[in-house]
């Protein structure tokens, strides 16, 4: 068995691609801050037959994220996906005529260090099995920069250019990356962007392995 991580889980789209890669049979790591949050959404998951455990970590944290995969590692088995999907923080969305050079700290520390990070720790383990999948999950901000939330808009588009980057560079080795653009907010009556129809598209983007950048719908005009 190997093991599906996700960082950034939480109950709403995180919960439904972990019951999605759990029901198609890989153990589900659970990496978040919130350790008793962590155990609320493992026992729901056991509750469907699906083997998981959480992992606390900050993705801000880089040494409690290396950790924090490595355990998931040792204790679930080799990681074969890595979903990055964390929700930015409200303060990351100032408007861009009142963000400074220090605001823009703590989003490319969120952005770009956490997904670097993650990656070099599942990497090897990913190389050791022959195969693997990196999924990075941004909103709308990451193609198309909006001037009211320029934190996420300049951390999203770098962390857009790192994981295309991963794509064309790890295509030989058989790891696919690709990324899910979610240009609205997630709701459960949305059409395209439910949580349950996202881990769907999520989940297809592993097995199919077509292309690096995927749009929930299309962006507004």
């Amino acid at each position: 068995m190997t093991t599906f991580a996700l960082i950034g889980a939480g109950p709403g789209l995180g919960l439904a691609t972990a019951r999605r890669f759990g029901t198609a049979g890989h153990a589900v790591a659970l990496v978040s801050r919130d350790a008793r949050k962590l155990e609320e959404l493992a026992a729901e998951l056991a509750r469907d037959g699906i083997r998981a455990h959480g992992f606390a970590a900050d993705v801000l944290d880089p040494a409690s994220l290396t950790t924090a995969l490595r355990d998931a590692s040792e204790t679930l088995g080799p990681i074969e996906i890595l979903q990055y999907s964390p929700v930015p923080r409200a303060d990351f969305m100032k408007p861009v005529l009142d963000t400074s050079a220090d605001d823009l700290e703590a989003p490319l520390s969120f952005s770009v260090k956490g997904p670097v990070t993650a990656v070099n720790a599942v990497l090897p383990g990913m190389r050791a099995l022959g195969r693997g999948t990196l999924l990075f999950v941004n909103g709308g901000s990451a193609v198309r920069p909006h001037p009211d939330r320029a934190g996420t808009s300049v951390a999203f588009a770098a962390e857009s250019a790192y994981a295309r980057m991963l794509h064309e560079a790890l295509a030989p080795e058989n790891i696919h990356a690709a990324q899910l653009i979610i240009p609205g907010a997630i709701r459960p009556d949305a059409e395209h962007s439910s949580p349950e129809v996202l881990a769907r598209r999520l989940y297809d983007l592993h097995a199919e392995r077509d292309g690096f950048r995927h749009y929930a719908e299309p962006l507004p005009d």
